[in-house]
């Protein structure tokens, strides 16, 4: 069998000098019947491997579970890498930031009370042991060593920007060899002293993270690791973009003469991304440095593949400059064509505050409770008041947008990201009614595993509210929500709405999202993910392979508002303005 190591100087392939020449691709990220696309035009391009992350969340979402199926099918996607004549790099975990929610780490972690995160703590780290467990039973068998395509499997993530907890980091490596992993280890963090110190182990190949003066941050590097191969793990070609914020991009001739230094190093290195993907769903993470900044749906990333799969320019210019240190194939995949253009009418209306009865299970609660602990993203509270004349309402934290209703009229909205806690209420009796929706957890930093919901006692006036109904609104349900119901009014608060359009041939689509509100769209009951009036992002990826020929289905669920309820499907992606 081939075998992969460590030299002195160089990755060694059965005893040779080997660079790997990788490009990141999250198999979550791209609908599974097109991920032989990506990875041929990844090959194309001239890579030898290509990189995933794992995300624990995704095919953990309850405790005791993993999913292997659809778009979590690990093993189908590491035997198509292998079937491209390429090699892989696995990144498990447990924590991959990723710009995914939370990180990657499973919610449920944290209902138990003083649950470790990203550290040597007991509860914390037998979760972890199931985990990589169940992740590393996939990949064990296919290493390059057993006839796989495995090269590398990396040791937690970025960690040396969070802690330096050296017991967790070694407990989580020796997990991963006591799977039966017998490629090298790797770590990664970006090149500065302290990182390189808090984030590595000795007897685990340090690699770097980073998108430009390639020759200093490998000296950096190279300090920290005299010997062995220097290896950019993420060489940053893009950006992702954040609601409200703009849309990223890098320069083509400038990131592309950043690539030609590294290889010119003599370095190997992993593109991140080469084909950035879709959060599809609720995937998408936050980031909260004193500002809360959820990130949007599109994770095109500017890379080489666009988020459709499309070459771009990027993609040319990364191909001539690998095309100066590596063999590249002959072929050049061909341009993406324009997208198949239609409108349909948006009927049928459900308003969620018309009759809430039907939308989610509804359980009784003293107290305001969070939305881990009804497991869900969004929830309608409902509450008795009865005090005199107007009445201020207040919360320790919102987290991360409240929309809130009295007697079924709209008194206002508490934004996390405006850091709203107070809201008057025209009066102090009637219904209260507050609808609560997260919008994306934290993926980086000191906030990763906090609580979502309205945090804190509610109050009215100086007194706690109690006395709360939840209904628990199930996303994943809604697309049926309007099968036999009788539709409502167009009217006040969320509603979610029908569309059927028709397709002759099933090809990718862009539905446009510029004349809505806020909310969230499913074709054929699979989640687009969330669209917002505040951009960037103007359009949502639809993937071919969840479209038939004949009818198909659209259902938006619009939490405000739409100048015009019609589902346009546009010939190109809007990804919004560059600069604001």
């Amino acid at each position: 069998m081939t075998q992969f190591a460590i030299g002195e100087s160089d990755f060694l392939l059965d005893g040779r000098p080997f660079r790997i020449l990788s490009g990141a691709l999250h198999y979550f990220r791209v609908h599974p019947d097109q991920w032989a696309d990506r990875i041929e035009k990844a090959r194309l391009m001239g890579l030898n491997t290509i990189e995933t992350y794992v995300p624990w969340n995704a095919h953990s979402p309850h405790p005791g579970t993993f999913d292997t199926s659809g778009m979590l099918d690990l093993e189908r996607f590491l035997r198509e890498v292998a079937d491209a004549g390429l090699y892989a790099i696995v990144r498990p975990g447990p924590y991959i930031c990723a710009e995914w929610d939370n990180g990657g780490l499973p919610a449920w972690l944290f209902r138990e009370p003083g649950m470790g995160v990203r550290r040597y703590e007991p509860k914390f780290m037998a979760a972890v042991r199931d985990y990589l467990r169940n992740v590393l039973g996939i990949v064990r068998s296919l290493q390059v060593d057993q006839g796989g395509p495995v090269l590398l499997v990396q040791v937690e993530n970025e960690y040396g920007a969070f802690g330096d907890d050296q017991t967790y980091l070694k407990a989580v490596a020796d997990i991963i060899r006591d799977a039966g992993i017998t490629v090298p280890l790797v770590t990664v963090d970006q090149p500065v002293d302290a990182m390189l110190v808090a984030g590595g182990l000795d007897g685990v190949l340090r690699t770097g993270s980073f998108g430009s003066r390639a020759a200093e941050r490998l000296a950096t590097l190279r300090k920290h690791q005299p010997s062995g191969p220097l290896m950019c793990m993420e060489f940053w070609d893009g950006w992702f973009d954040h609601w409200g914020g703009r849309h990223h991009t890098t320069s083509v001739a400038e990131t592309a003469a950043e690539l030609d230094a590294l290889l010119a190093a003599g370095a190997s290195v992993n593109i991140y991304m080469v084909h950035g993907g879709t959060n599809f769903g609720l995937t998408s993470g936050a980031n909260d440095k004193g500002v809360y900044r959820p990130t949007v749906t599109s994770y095109d990333y500017d890379a080489p593949l666009d988020e459709a799969g499309n070459p771009t320019g990027k993609f040319h210019a990364f191909r001539e400059v690998i095309s100066r240190y590596a063999p590249v194939p002959d072929v050049v995949p061909a341009s993406g064509t324009a997208a198949p253009e239609t409108s349909a009418a948006l009927g049928s209306p459900v308003r969620l505050l018309a009759d809430p009865s039907g939308w989610g299970a509804w359980s009784a609660h003293e107290a305001m409770p969070t939305l881990e602990i009804l497991d869900v993203r969004l929830a309608l509270f409902q509450a008795s008041i009865d005090v005199d004349g107007p009445a201020l309402l207040t919360v320790e934290e919102v987290r991360d947008r409240a929309y809130v209703f009295l007697d079924g009229d709209p008194v206002g909205v508490l934004d996390r990201e405006r850091h709203d806690r107070a809201l008057m209420l025209p009066r102090g009796r009637g219904r209260l009614e507050i609808l609560v929706e997260d919008q994306g957890r934290v993926n980086y930093g000191r906030r990763i595993g906090e609580p979502k919901g309205l945090i804190g006692p509610v109050r009215l006036g100086s007194a706690e509210l109690t006395g709360w109904s939840a209904c628990a609104i199930d996303l994943d349900d809604l697309p049926h929500l309007l099968d036999g119901r009788t539709p409502d009014a167009p009217g006040v608060g969320p509603t979610a709405w029908r569309a059927g359009f028709e397709v002759a041939e099933p090809a990718d689509h862009f539905l446009s999202t510029v004349a809505w509100g806020k909310g969230i769209a499913w074709v054929n009951g699979f989640c687009l993910g969330r669209y917002s009036r505040r951009g960037p992002q103007e359009t949502l990826y639809v993937p071919g392979p969840v479209l038939r020929p004949g009818r198909n289905e659209l259902v938006v669920l619009e939490l405000e508002v739409t100048v015009e309820p019609v589902a346009h499907f546009v010939a190109r992606p809007s990804l919004g303005p560059l600069e604001l």
